[in-house]
């Protein structure tokens, strides 16, 4: 195969400064060459090559925590009264088919090329297999879960014990594991719903098969008491006690985190994911103490329910947050600076999910994207990485690059039959809203 070429492109380095006018070249799946442009470097009749004139290249986004399963649900969470997980996810997922599942994997892959996602985390669902087919055409990096949960009293189509929870994700790691761009993970998808039994499993065979352990974690005040009330004992605390807290596991929203718990975080080394428009109607985390105790912190969308698959959105919102909640009081607008922001959502996004990527420099995996620059709303600009933070939508991502193979060229899906997909999402919202009338 030939070297992938991004002639003409300006570069977002790893330091955050901007070299215009390079060429990047990418062989095997990783960068192998970042250097001035040549004009020899034009090959337009090449599928291999990429203009990059007029565009930034930069890392690939990762989302860190994410629900397949969640993708038909667009629409319906806004604005409802609590708990919307017992009232609603939950009943919809117990719903699910393996045609349901595979459409919102089509549709999950979409969005995230369209918007610049190089690389996701599931949480955890069901069908994970019909997703993972999908998501190993896609070419996207993707770490899968099973949903895993053995509480009495769940829907019939979902209940398991523990034993049936394990070996659901047992299925998923053979399976899929080392599948195209894909991982496999294990999950403990509502702590309050699993079992000790479930809990010390599931971080057991993580460590034997050397792979992510997650959780959803401090995201409801219920989940707390819940633990102070059965353990007596916060929800980290309590898995610390258990000995399943390491560098693999990976700890969703964490919003409300006591000063114990963040000083466990750092010393277990394990990895936390904010997701910021979903996490502002429950609290707000306390990310810069996190950052002092050298936590690795990426980010998430929480899945398409809670606002859709764009991390450009989500950027944009954390950063307001974070500085009314600290910023403000403390007199610092630039409490969480655009640089740390963007590091977020790339390079601490791929440490998170241990993989060796989201820079732009020689030797790193090549999962990259553009962005055109010249257009209003981005140009001129003064600084550009305050710029992308500020200004850059989904919209704008040009080209999409994983593991050197291109995804999307000049905003056109080359994995995926978008049109088709479109057409088969239009349809069962057609048959939705006959059923409803």
């Amino acid at each position: 195969m030939k070297n992938l070429v991004v002639a003409d492109v300006s570069v977002l380095l790893p330091d955050m400064e901007i070299r215009n006018h390079q060429t990047v070249e990418a062989a095997d799946g990783k960068i192998i060459k970042i250097r001035p442009f040549q004009q020899e470097d034009r090959k337009e009749d090449r599928k291999d090559w990429i203009d990059g004139r007029g565009k930034l290249l930069m890392p690939g986004l990762a989302d860190c925590h994410m629900h397949t399963g969640q993708q038909l649900l667009k629409g319906k969470i806004l604005d409802e009264l609590p708990m919307i997980w017992t009232r609603i996810m939950l009943p919809f997922e117990s719903t699910l088919t393996e045609q349901k599942m595979e459409l919102s994997a089509k549709l999950a892959a979409l969005e995230m090329i369209k918007s610049g996602t190089t690389a996701f985390i599931d949480a955890g669902s069901y069908y994970m297999e019909a997703a993972a087919e999908v998501y190993v055409k896609s070419g996207l990096r993707g770490v899968l879960s099973a949903s895993t949960m053995d509480e009495k009293g769940l829907p019939e189509s979902i209940a398991q014990t523990a034993q049936e929870a394990i070996a659901q994700t047992d299925r998923l790691y053979d399976y899929y594991h080392g599948k195209g761009n894909l991982k496999a993970a294990y999950s403990l998808r509502s702590l309050l719903s699993c079992s000790k039994e479930l809990i010390v499993k599931a971080a057991e065979r993580a460590k034997e098969r050397n792979t992510l352990l997650q959780a959803h974690m401090n995201e409801y005040p219920n989940e707390i008491n819940g633990y102070l009330q059965r353990e007596q004992k916060r929800p980290m605390e309590y898995l610390e006690s258990l000995g399943v807290l390491g560098e693999n596991f990976v700890s969703a929203h964490s919003i409300l985190l006591s000063e114990n718990e963040k000083d466990i975080a750092a010393r277990n080394d394990i990895k936390i994911c904010h997701c910021p428009f979903s996490n502002c109607g429950k609290g707000v985390p306390d990310t810069p103490a996190l950052l002092q105790r050298n936590v690795c912190v990426g980010l998430g969308t929480d899945g398409a329910a809670h606002g859709g698959l764009s991390l450009w959105n989500e950027m944009k919102i954390f950063r307001s947050v974070m500085n009314t909640a600290w910023g403000v009081p403390n007199q610092n607008p630039a409490i969480m600076p655009a640089k740390e922001i963007i590091r977020m959502a790339t390079e601490q996004g791929y440490h998170l999910m241990h993989e060796d990527g989201g820079k732009i420099e020689v030797g790193k995996k090549a999962d990259f994207i553009t962005i055109s620059l010249c257009q209003p709303h981005l140009y001129p600009s003064g600084n550009l990485v305050n710029t992308l933070l500020e200004c850059v939508t989904a919209a704008d991502v040009c080209d999409s690059v994983v593991e050197g193979k291109i995804l999307m060229k000049d905003r056109k899906v080359q994995t995926l039959d978008e049109m088709a997909i479109l057409s088969e999402a239009r349809d069962f919202m057609e048959r939705q809203e006959r059923e409803v009338c």
